[in-house]
């Protein structure tokens, strides 16, 4: 099976877009230049097969058949707790952040299962590999920034200590939508907060990139930053 869908990727690649794809992800090279719509179109045919086989078969030597492996988990029709075994399998694989932010988005069962996924994503942001603590906070900012768990992820994103770019652009990302969907705690945060100056410099600047917030706000924020 993982032969005939290599095949198949292969014949769905565009070299166009293999170009344009690769450009994005720096810091890989294994790219074929298949289309997002079209994977995800594959995965939806692949979920009504034998697509646990696949996931067992597969090497994963192209960025298009990790990502494809993280649409089928996506699209199966588990349980929550199969959905966590197979997602546990998944996220030693995820090398880039494309991979990473598009397999989150994806597992949108999260929403509905909080307390269950806030226990299982803990030991990801305790890790010292860079992908898992991004997968972690990348999960947080689609799924936890609301008033029951906004302290809790605060808690969380003021202990990350890891110096890899990917990690420290997460917490930016995730502090700017906390700001947008909740400013009032999240300006409390950020005049307590410990992150590192490049984090928090570039919490502020997204923040002021954001269209949902006014230009008065986005002065105050500017006026934030560390020197």
């Amino acid at each position: 099976m993982e032969l005939i869908v290599r095949e198949k990727l292969w014949e769905l690649a565009d070299a166009e877009y293999q170009k344009f794809s690769a450009a994005l992800i720096p810091n890989i090279s294994n790219v074929l230049g298949v289309r997002l719509p079209i994977l995800r179109k594959l995965a939806k045919q692949m979920v009504q097969e034998d697509w646990r086989t696949y996931l067992k078969e597969v090497d994963g030597e192209y960025f298009e058949e990790i990502m494809l492996q993280g649409m089928l988990i996506e699209y199966a029709k588990i349980d929550v707790e199969e959905k966590l075994q197979h997602t546990a399998l998944f996220v030693p694989k995820i090398d880039n952040w494309s991979v990473c932010d598009s397999f989150c988005t994806g597992l949108k069962f999260a929403k509905t299962n909080q307390e269950t996924v806030w226990d299982f994503l803990q030991p990801y942001l305790k890790s010292e590999m860079e992908y898992e603590i991004r997968f972690g906070i990348v999960m947080l900012l689609n799924y936890f920034i609301d008033e029951i768990y906004i302290d809790r992820v605060f808690q969380v994103l003021d202990t990350i200590r890891h110096d890899g770019y990917y990690v420290k652009m997460a917490v930016a990302w995730a502090l700017s939508i906390c700001y947008v969907k909740l400013p009032t705690p999240t300006m409390a945060y950020l005049k307590r907060c410990s992150i590192d100056h490049f984090t928090y410099n570039k919490s502020l600047q997204k923040i002021t990139e954001s269209l949902r917030v006014d230009p008065e706000t986005k002065n105050l924020i500017r006026s934030m930053k560390r020197k």
